[in-house]
């Protein structure tokens, strides 16, 4: 890979890890967190949005609909921040496993508790 002016060993051609996070910045592996912070902004913006629905719009939005609106969009939702982590993190040693499984079993309890205990 051919780097700019000012990186690299000069005449090899060759580029190491460290001028590449030089020239890119953060390295992707240590977002995992701003990635969850996103993450649960996203499903507490979609719980907002639903709850619009449950409270302000009742007669317009009935409540077995709020509650379909909600699951299926936190499923995407979790989906995506699966599929983000995990991309992030494929080639290196990261492995943040615990943090994805305690925030996805998080969002379960939540979903369910907003299902069963909101709006009816």
């Amino acid at each position: 890979m051919t780097l700019p002016k000012g990186f690299g060993s000069g005449g090899g051609g060759g580029s190491s890890s460290a001028d590449v996070e030089r020239m890119i910045g953060r390295r992707v592996e240590n977002m995992t967190g701003i990635i969850t912070v996103s993450y649960w902004a996203a499903l507490l913006a979609t719980f907002g949005g639903t709850a619009a629905g449950y409270f302000y719009y009742p007669w317009a939005y009935p409540t077995a609909s709020g509650h379909f609106a909600f699951i299926v969009l936190a499923i995407i939702e979790a989906i995506g921040y699966i599929f983000c982590v995990k991309v992030m993190e494929e080639g290196s040693n990261k492995n943040s496993n615990g943090i994805v499984g305690g925030s996805i079993a998080a969002t379960v309890a939540f979903v369910l508790f907003v299902s069963l205990f909101v709006g009816w």
